[in-house]
């Protein structure tokens, strides 16, 4: 069984220097122990005839996958995985870890039973290591629910991609200002830390994203960073250049449904693909931009769009 809580790569999220202020033991349930620690491991490959499957299928709770489904009904052929947390929120000193693995020509989409609740904390963080590979002419969507971060929450969060060249990967985050509709609860959350790093599969660098929020030290209602909006969505696309540029035209920016949502795309550097981000004041709209865009992807990529999400989502 793999030992998620001294893994090499969790050890580097908890060194990080603006964790440190809130690296402490922990006063409840120590770091490592049983139900702190999540591992997921997914492998997708094509089967004799042509199918896209989940070949390879790890798991440690409360990370939970049961199997693929072939619900998609725009792509009845790519299998759709739900990961699930059996132990509720993320609380202090949970250690999570990730590892993806699309193999050549495979494809699927990845999501989350619900939302990422990051509950309050007293002495430490909690920490998520994501590894995602795409071999030659593979193709993922990995779209979770929104993150919410409670009052006094600390998250850190690293992404390392491996990318071939004419794979295409679409990942998703949406974070929250925490529980809005809670009384006093609007940006009240400790440290947010997000690290994707992306490369090729001979090591060369593609891009390095970080953004640390830290609401108590520094205003999120300023001009330029959040302004009146409460919810931020961070998308990457990684695609063939030529694909990112039919892309990057048919996709709207701005200020869009009568200001409810802020829309903003941009070129990845090394012609690795496009960046795209969303403001807004509810998770809905935000959501809608954000399968829309993907739809838009899809049709470039696959020739297929992305239909409505389920109702009850």
């Amino acid at each position: 069984m793999k030992d998620v809580a001294n893994a090499p790569e969790i050890k580097r999220l908890e060194s990080m220097r603006e964790m440190q202020p809130y690296n402490n033991p922990t006063r409840a349930m120590f770091i490592g122990a049983p139900g702190k620690v999540g591992y997921l491991r997914l492998g997708f490959e094509l089967d004799a005839w042509g199918k896209s499957i989940l070949r390879d299928h790890e798991r440690i709770a409360p990370l939970i996958v049961q199997q693929e489904l072939y619900c998609d009904e725009g792509m009845p052929e790519m299998p759709v995985v739900y990961i699930i947390s059996s132990g509720g929120p993320n609380v202090d000193g949970d250690r999570y870890e990730q590892d993806i693995e699309m193999r050549r020509g495979s494809f699927g989409h990845v999501t989350t039973g619900a939302a990422t609740k990051i509950a309050e904390m007293k002495d430490n963080f909690s920490a998520l290591y994501q590894k995602i590979t795409l071999e030659e002419d593979s193709y993922l969507e990995f779209i979770p629910e929104h993150t919410i971060p409670c009052s006094n929450a600390r998250y850190i969060t690293y992404t390392d991609i491996v990318c071939h060249p004419s794979a295409t990967m679409f990942y998703s985050e949406i974070f929250t200002c925490g529980r809005k509709h809670r009384d006093n609860e609007v940006f009240k959350y400790d440290i947010l830390s997000v690290t994707c790093n992306a490369m090729r599969p001979d090591g060369t660098r593609l891009f390095r994203e970080k953004f640390i929020i830290d609401p108590k030290e520094y205003d999120l209602r300023n001009l330029g960073i959040m302004g009146r909006y409460d919810m931020f969505a961070n998308v990457i696309v990684l695609t063939p250049p030529e694909k990112a540029q039919e892309i990057y035209d048919k996709t709207e920016v701005g200020f869009l449904d009568d200001g409810k949502v802020a829309v903003g795309l941009t070129r990845l550097p090394n012609e690795a693909g496009l960046l795209y981000k969303v403001l807004g004041f509810e998770t809905g709209p935000v959501k809608n931009k954000i399968r829309n865009f993907c739809s838009t992807v899809r049709q470039v990529v696959k020739g297929k769009p992305l239909l409505p999400d389920f109702p009850w989502r």
